[in-house]
């Protein structure tokens, strides 16, 4: 028997009665005004999440683990878990479209005894990964300048940039300060200017795309694209190797979840964000596989200037190959620069709402003011500021040891991987319940235990090598430390429950209630 969440869209109500009818039923307080629509939220997340971008970007993983036709079924095999996991969490939020995401769902689903535990570790490591997202992707736009300043001038004969960690680190905040003033002041502008960034991360696809095989002197061969393994790693076998290799699209599909986290600020949130979360999926996963394709076939060689490129970026010699224009080269990075800074802004507001939300559910330190709503602007300035804080102090850290940084960045994937498995773990517990989960308006119908279990596999799965260093027999710089510091941070959210949280934390299932 249908129940009123299902009715609702029956009888007609419209979007904002049903927005208001989630709230009620979520226990909270419509605090955000509800300025983002389909298309604009479309906007957000596709260019936050950057695929085509960030495969070019993130490039040298793959093609040292796996090699050209490594990357390519890395990428296949990869996607099809991934969009597993996606429709999965699409169909839970579209039972709780929250600005809470996967720690409500776990507080909502999971088992009885636990959920209140599992909520609070999935909080914290929902608010650590996308913390972590930010001080990453503003330190790979920092450092992408600075790889473009290497590619340009390392002539003897001319001008020659001498790189410096430090300047890395003043390129990071400075990057950190533009999406900080974006989403304060210029707090009005965000959901209309996402369509335009969409726009720009369509037509920069395009005119990269053209750019490559127009003025590509020769292509590879389809031998060599689709039969050409490589395992420059040293890995003990080419399929280990490859394994290894799916740091690329992997990293390439992180924050498929930021549209649950704008939630309360979508009209029509339970029908949206849901398919949002599908069509950012698909339109990302075909952009990312063309652009890849094109990418082997059009860049020549794997040599040394290419695996181990003294810009840091794969990318810019492979891009010269294809268009043998050092111009056409740096018109490429600049487009992708500008969408990586885009995307930079998109972090910031998906973190500022996790963080939040969180604190809404008093699981923070100051959690009063973090969870403050400016009235004028309805913005949570205080959380938007002090994730930029946060980020400025990481960045710090570079200064001192770029390995070290990396280290913190790097724990993003793992901690937002971990943030996916819990809710749909917990989902699936559901479903063996009486009655199973809550009807949704986006559902996977018959197809969803399969959906969720598969899903689940692939994410256990893969984060597993998410933890792997990129070569065999790593040196201390080399290695990847993101299992250390992922084990610090699970330790210190545990600590902080045994120490303050089971005493203050409002687990959200306590607040949610049923509405007739």
């Amino acid at each position: 028997m249908r129940d009123k969440e299902l009715m609702s869209q029956e009888v007609g109500l419209d979007a904002t009665t049903q927005d208001d009818w989630d709230m009620q039923r979520l226990g909270k307080t419509q605090q955000f005004k509800r300025n983002f629509r389909f298309y604009s939220i479309l906007g957000f997340t596709t260019t936050l999440m950057a695929t085509w971008e960030s495969i070019l970007l993130t490039s040298t993983y793959g093609l040292v683990d796996g090699g050209k036709a490594g990357m390519v079924y890395v990428y296949i095999a990869s996607f099809v878990g991934f969009f597993a996991a996606v429709v999965s969490m699409a169909e839970i939020a579209s039972i709780s479209p929250t600005s809470g995401g996967q720690y409500h769902w776990v507080s909502e689903f999971a088992w009885p005894r636990y959920q209140r535990f599992l909520s609070y570790l999935t909080g914290w490591l929902s608010v650590l990964g996308w913390q972590a997202a930010f001080a990453s992707i503003c330190f790979l736009c920092g450092t992408l300048i600075q790889g473009l300043l290497v590619f340009n001038y390392s002539d003897p004969s001319g001008w020659v940039y001498g790189y410096e960690r430090w300047h890395g680190t003043l390129l990071t905040i400075a990057i950190a300060a533009v999406g900080t003033v974006v989403n304060t002041w210029g707090y009005k502008i965000l959901p209309p200017m996402e369509g335009l960034i969409l726009a720009i991360h369509l037509g920069g696809f395009v005119a990269v795309l053209v750019l490559m095989w127009v003025m590509s002197p020769g292509k590879a061969s389809d031998e060599t694209v689709w039969k050409e393994f490589t395992n420059s790693g040293g890995w003990s076998s080419v399929g280990l190797a490859c394994l290894v290799g799916q740091l690329t699209p992997i990293f390439s599909w992180t924050g498929p979840d930021a549209a649950t986290h704008m939630a309360e600020e979508v009209q029509n949130a339970a029908l949206v964000v849901p398919w949002c979360m599908v069509s950012t999926a698909l339109i990302n996963g075909a952009l990312g596989f063309v652009m890849l394709v094109t990418l082997l076939y059009n860049m020549g060689p794997l040599t040394d200037a290419i695996l181990a490129p003294a810009s840091g970026f794969s990318f810019l010699p492979a891009v010269q190959r294809a268009t043998g224009s050092i111009p056409a080269t740096n018109g490429v990075a600049a487009i992708i620069l500008v969408l990586e800074v885009c995307s930079a802004i998109g972090i910031l507001a998906t973190v500022s709402r996790q963080t939040f939300a969180f604190a809404r559910d008093e699981a923070l330190p100051f959690s009063k003011q973090l969870a403050h709503v400016n009235r004028r602007t309805q913005i949570p300035v205080c959380s938007v500021l002090v994730s930029t804080i946060i980020t400025v102090l990481l960045s710090l850290i570079n200064i001192g040891s770029t390995a070290a940084f990396n280290a913190v960045a790097s724990v993003m994937i793992a901690a937002l991987f971990t943030t996916y498995i819990l809710p749909i773990a917990a989902v699936i517990r559901v479903r063996f319940q009486p009655g199973g989960i809550p009807p949704a308006r986006f559902s996977l119908g018959s197809f969803g235990l399969a959906i969720n279990v598969f899903s689940l596999a692939w994410l256990c799965f893969a984060i597993i090598f998410t933890f792997f260093p990129t070569a065999n027999n790593p040196t201390l710089v080399s290695m990847n430390w993101s299992i250390l510091v992922f084990g610090a941070v699970v330790i210190f959210a545990i600590a902080l429950y045994i120490l303050h949280g089971r005493r203050v934390y409002k687990a959200p299932v306590t607040q949610v209630r049923k509405v007739d």
